[in-house]
């Protein structure tokens, strides 16, 4: 690349091609981090297989000044260490970019591109000569990549050396071990090449910003919000969420004076038996929850529908991932959405939160136990894997310490033992929802038998037509209710007047966003709406019906956002267009803005503003 072109800093994307199981991840990781710890914004996706080691992974770090946390699209750096894809990753560096590699080997000509910079450091040469052990070779030569990178990057050594420090406190010899492999990559850079046109320098752009998964900080949102029961059955990708519970619970939920544990973690036989022990929980007054993917689903199903029309509490995060089926465990998706809203058989529908990141998922996990207590039903988290598994920058997490935790309608002891008349299923606000009792509330009041089957307002078994429909329309009722309980959309209004609009969700809001600044620089303008939770309220209804058409950007094949907006609405499907992307990566902004700037071709352009 010519000496005059100007550097592009603190705005490229880096991608790692790595072999599962070679320890690349902590590396690749720490490259993150560094960059964060100057004070500079990454976005980082970590794309994997699911089996334990041999097959190719890949690690995006987008450095992004700017703050764009969504995927761009596009890769700028390829650090190519995996010979498997070497074709495939040569090929997805953008023209003018650069291709790292180990040299240790020779490689043909024809397996570079003229139009890119290849940039090779003998990786495994320098290992072989330096450690005796094979798999200190292979551990330590992640190292010494990540010190190239900064020295070719104009990453801060010192920036790298804190978080081996930290990461290996009190273990000197692997800090001392880290630091030598560190610098003899980034020695052979300095004394060997120059540095790229692509800078990191330091910045304040980071702030007070926190760097976390998102199932994390739904497990955490889980203990504030009064959570003290969790039966779950490990899969991919929701595993994390059950194991960050448990380790959160270690220190809030453990009396400090006695030791003594205040919760419950119980990693049941299969996913039945934990939604089972989820909704007894529920029933016993606690609040309880599992989490799982799409096959766990799948399987809950019929506790689901107990919980629904027995209207007993529970809560169920659905980190989701590619389907149908065993699908691409792996990899992400937003195609449970039709399975979490219409669970069971019969005529169910279910409270859905779609939170957008790390922060969401934090306050939509502790939302999610009271608005099951005051529904009484199951509440679905829906998550993804992009979201779940993958660190985010975002703002530390609020608490208001005078909340109060809403437990909805219970009938106390003391309401019982003045006669208030009790029917575990009679309507009594025209809002849908019942008073229930506690197990043991009153020595002879306030009892009643739970079950799946039709019954009266008092709890008794009836088969009697009029009574189940009698029911079956209170529980409708009782969802009209939760629309006003669910967050509200939140709405971007275009900077001109346009007939267009858009609707998004979850995981995809970040790249939406940047998507939208791009069409604008294209003088296309659009109304946006980030839905926030099902069901949904009028003011969707309002945004479609202000506007001649409307895009729904959704990561799955089928629509099924669109599909729900159409049944629950009785929307005009023609009104609704599908922008899809559902190969299981994260969207991209260039995806999205792509695909809509080609739908919109066909009507007029404004022209951008100066």
């Amino acid at each position: 690349m010519p000496d005059q072109v100007k550097p592009r800093v603190n705005d490229f994307v880096v991608k790692f091609a790595n072999v599962n199981g070679s320890g690349s991840a902590s590396a690749n990781g720490l490259f993150a981090r560094s960059i964060i710890r100057m004070g500079v914004p990454v976005a980082a996706r970590n794309i994997f297989p699911s089996n334990i080691q041999g097959l190719p992974t890949w690690y995006e770090v987008r450095i992004t000044e700017a703050g764009h946390l969504g995927r761009r699209g596009g890769v700028d750096l390829m650090v190519a260490m995996n010979p498997q894809t070497w074709a495939r990753d040569v090929a997805e560096v953008e023209a003018g970019g650069y291709l790292f590699y180990d040299s240790t080997k020779p490689m043909p000509p024809q397996a570079f591109r003229d139009d890119i910079t290849v940039v090779g450091v003998p990786l495994t040469a320098m290992c072989n000569a330096r450690y005796q052990l094979a798999r200190e070779r292979q551990l330590f030569k992640n190292i010494v990549y990540v010190g190239a990178l900064a020295a070719l990057l104009g990453i801060e050594v010192e920036a790298i050396q804190e978080l081996l420090a930290e990461d290996f406190a009190g273990r000197q010899k692997l800090i001392d071990a880290n630091f030598e492999a560190l610098q003899m990559g980034h020695d052979y850079v300095t004394q060997n090449l120059k540095p790229l046109k692509l800078q990191v320098r330091r910045a304040d752009k980071v702030g007070d910003r926190i760097y976390v998964e998102g199932n994390a900080a739904a497990a955490l949102g889980a203990v504030y919000g009064g959570a003290t029961v969790c039966a779950w059955y490990p899969i991919t990708p929701s595993t994390s969420v059950a194991e960050a519970f448990m380790s959160y619970c270690k220190d809030l939920r453990t009396d400090p004076d006695t030791g003594q544990a205040r919760y419950a973690i119980v990693q049941a036989e299969d996913e039945i038996a934990s939604i089972g022990m989820v909704v007894g929980a529920g029933w016993n007054g606690a609040r309880a929850f599992t989490a799982t993917s799409g096959p766990g689903i799948s399987l809950m199903t019929e506790f689901i529908g107990l919980s629904y029309f027995a209207e007993i509490p529970a809560v169920i995060f659905d980190v989701q991932r590619g389907g149908p089926s065993t699908g691409m465990p792996t990899r992400t998706q937003q195609a449970d959405l039709l399975a979490a809203a219409y669970a069971s058989h019969g005529d169910t529908k279910h409270p859905l939160l779609l939170p957008a990141d790390p922060g969401e998922c934090f306050e939509m996990g502790a939302l999610a136990f009271d608005l099951a207590d005051r529904l009484q039903t199951t509440v679905f988290v829906m998550l993804d894997l992009d979201i779940g598994m993958n660190e985010w920058l975002t703002k530390p997490f609020q608490w208001d310490d005078s909340r109060q935790l809403d437990r909805g309608k219970v009938m106390t002891y003391a309401d019982l033992e003045a006669g208030k008349d009790f029917g575990r299923y009679k309507e009594v606000d025209g809002d849908g929802i019942p008073y229930r009792t506690y197990p043991g509330s009153h020595p002879t009041r306030g009892a009643y038998f739970t079950r799946g089957t039709s019954r009266n307002p008092y709890a008794r078994y009836s088969e009697e037509g009029s009574v189940y429909v009698d029911n079956m329309e209170r529980l409708l009722r009782k969802f009209d209710t939760a629309k006003s309980l669910i967050p509200a959309p939140l709405v971007r209004k275009a900077k001109r007047k346009t007939p267009d609009g858009v609707i998004y969700f979850g995981s995809s809001t970040e790249a939406m966003h940047e998507a939208l600044e791009v069409l604008e620089g294209q003088g296309r303008y659009l109304d946006a709406m980030r839905v926030r939770g099902f069901p949904f309220c009028d003011e969707v209804y309002d945004f479609i019906a202000a506007h001649e058409r409307v895009f729904v950007v959704e990561q799955n094949r089928d629509a099924q956002l669109k599909t729900m907006i159409v049944t629950e609405g009785g929307v005009d499907p023609a009104k609704l267009v599908s922008v899809l992307h559902y190969d299981g990566t994260p969207i991209t902004a260039r995806f999205i803005a792509g695909e809509i700037a080609t739908l919109l071709a066909v009507g007029p352009v404004i022209e951008a503003a100066e």
